[in-house]
């Protein structure tokens, strides 16, 4: 009795592990452009539109400014915009480790929805994403915030332990929910993001 248990236990992880791995998969990166295609319409929420305007599309440029030029000078880096160790977390291409992932994504682009969504060849098609549970189960991370931490922790260089203040006025270096307000771009076809 106690093998089998066990043996669930293993396999059940194992699923688990394979499923993060394959949603994550750099291979099925779909790119910016696929994208776009749908996610510009005023009508369900402009979502392209928005990340534009937000700090994701921005990344890039981040590291090209005296602030980031100084964090980096710390850390030995001459040009943090090009730098892996900035640019996996600041470049989708880089798929969160130091060394360019895909071609599919412009380094330049910056954090694009695939670092958040989760890669989109398998969830892109418009038959796949008119429905969410769909879409999840062909690999889109939903809610998409599972996947903030994976940059904006302590690792960063930049990290502030004080960066935000919760509701019962403790510090913490980050929370999701105050993140999300500053980037938030929900579909409202779709009631959520």
């Amino acid at each position: 009795m106690k093998h089998s248990v066990l043996s669930i236990l293993i396999i059940a992880t194992f699923c688990t592990l394979s499923q993060a791995a394959e949603e994550r998969d750099p291979a099925n990166y779909a790119g910016l452009k696929m994208c776009r295609i749908c996610h510009k319409k005023e009508a369900t929420g402009n979502q392209f539109g928005k990340w534009e305007e937000g700090p994701h599309s921005k990344t890039i440029e981040v590291l090209g400014t005296d602030e980031a030029k100084a964090v980096g000078a710390k850390l030995g880096i001459n040009n943090p915009q090009e730098s892996p160790k900035c640019l996996k977390c600041h470049s989708t291409a880089y798929h969160f480790t130091e060394k360019i992932q895909t071609k599919k994504v412009k380094v330049e682009d910056g954090v694009v929805c695939e670092s958040c969504h989760g890669p989109g060849k398998n969830y892109k098609s418009k038959s796949v994403m008119k429905d969410r549970e769909a879409a999840i189960a062909k690999g889109m991370i939903h809610p998409a915030t599972k996947s903030c931490k994976l940059c904006h922790n302590d690792t960063s260089p930049t990290w502030k332990a004080d960066r935000y203040t919760m509701a019962d006025g403790t510090k913490v270096g980050f929370d999701v929910k105050q993140a999300y307000e500053k980037i938030k771009h929900p579909n409202p076809e779709a009631d959520g993001e």
